[in-house]
C-alpha cells in the first residue's frame, strides 16, 4: 500500500493532475460553505483543495488505511469510511459529488449513481473524471504485443470502459445539464514505469502474455524511460451534470 500511495502522491502532483482537480471544481460550481462529497478520497489531496476553496468536503474511501493516511495528512478535513453503493450521508445532504478514478472500480456504476442522486440536493453537481483503461496509448517496438498486454490488463478490471460510458450513465439515472470533456494526460518520465511493469505483470497473470514476452516488454520499457524515450498517454473523461430540481 505504502508504494501504491507514493505512486499516487506522484502523480497527483503532476501540473496536469492539479489541472485536472482545479476544473473538476469549476464544474461542480459550489457557492462557499456548500458541503461535497469526494467519493474515493484515497490519501485526501482533493479534499483538502475543494476544502481551500471554501467548501465544506467530506472524504469517503472503502479504504481504512487511505482514510487513516488521509486523517494524518489533514487534520482538519472530514474523512469517513464508506464506499460508493451506501455512503455515510444523509439524503440531499450535499451541494456536490465528486469521483476520480473510482467508477472502473465498480461492477454497478447504475447503482452508484443513484447513490449519487440520493446524497445529493435538488440542483447538485455531480463530476465524474476517469481513465479508459482499453485506451491506453503506449510506445513500443512491439505494437502488437503492446496491444494485447492494455487489453488484458484491462480485462482485470471490474468496469474498465466505465469512462466513456459517464454521459449516458448519467442521463440514464435522470441527471440533466449532462456535459463530457476529454483530457489527455501524456507521461514521458520514469516515475510513471512502476505501472507500465504492473500492467504487463497483469496481462501475464491473466495468461494473455508468457513470461518472457513480459520481460522483454518491460526490458524495453525500462531502458525507453532511462533514455528519456518512455511515452504513455492516458485518455481521460470529465463528466458533468446536475440533479433535477423538485
Amino acid at each position: 500500500m505504502e508504494s501504491f500511495i507514493q505512486l499516487l502522491d506522484v502523480v497527483d502532483a503532476l501540473p496536469g493532475a492539479v489541472a485536472l482537480r482545479a476544473r473538476s471544481s469549476e464544474l461542480l460550481g459550489l457557492p462557499d460553505g456548500a458541503a461535497v462529497v469526494d467519493v474515493g478520497c484515497g490519501a485526501g489531496r482533493a479534499v483538502h483543495e475543494l476544502g481551500e476553496r471554501g467548501a465544506r468536503a467530506i472524504g469517503v474511501d472503502v479504504s481504512e488505511e487511505m482514510i487513516a493516511v488521509a486523517r494524518r495528512r489533514w487534520p482538519q478535513a472530514d474523512f469517513r469510511i464508506g464506499d460508493a453503493f451506501g455512503l455515510p450521508l444523509e439524503d440531499g445532504e450535499v451541494a456536490g459529488y465528486r469521483a476520480e478514478k473510482v467508477f472502473h472500480e465498480l461492477a454497478d456504476a447504475a447503482k452508484a449513481l443513484e447513490e449519487a442522486k440520493r446524497v445529493l440536493a435538488p440542483g447538485g453537481r455531480v463530476v465524474l473524471i476517469g481513465q479508459d483503461w482499453d485506451t491506453f496509448v503506449i510506445d513500443s517496438d512491439d505494437p502488437a504485443l503492446t496491444r494485447t498486454i492494455v487489453h488484458a490488463r484491462a480485462d482485470l478490471t471490474a468496469n474498465p470502459r466505465a469512462a466513456r460510458r459517464y454521459r449516458n450513465l448519467l442521463l440514464d439515472t435522470g441527471f440533466e445539464d449532462v456535459a463530457v470533456e476529454a483530457h489527455m494526460s501524456v507521461f514521458t518520465d520514469a516515475a510513471m514505469l512502476p505501472m507500465l511493469t504492473g500492467i504487463a505483470e497483469g496481462a501475464r497473470a491473466a495468461g494473455a502474455v508468457t513470461p518472457e514476452q513480459e520481460a522483454a516488454w518491460v526490458s524495453e520499457q525500462k531502458e525507453r524511460a532511462q533514455a528519456g524515450r518512455m511515452f504513455l498517454a492516458l485518455p481521460i473523461f470529465m463528466a458533468s451534470a446536475s440533479r433535477p430540481e423538485e
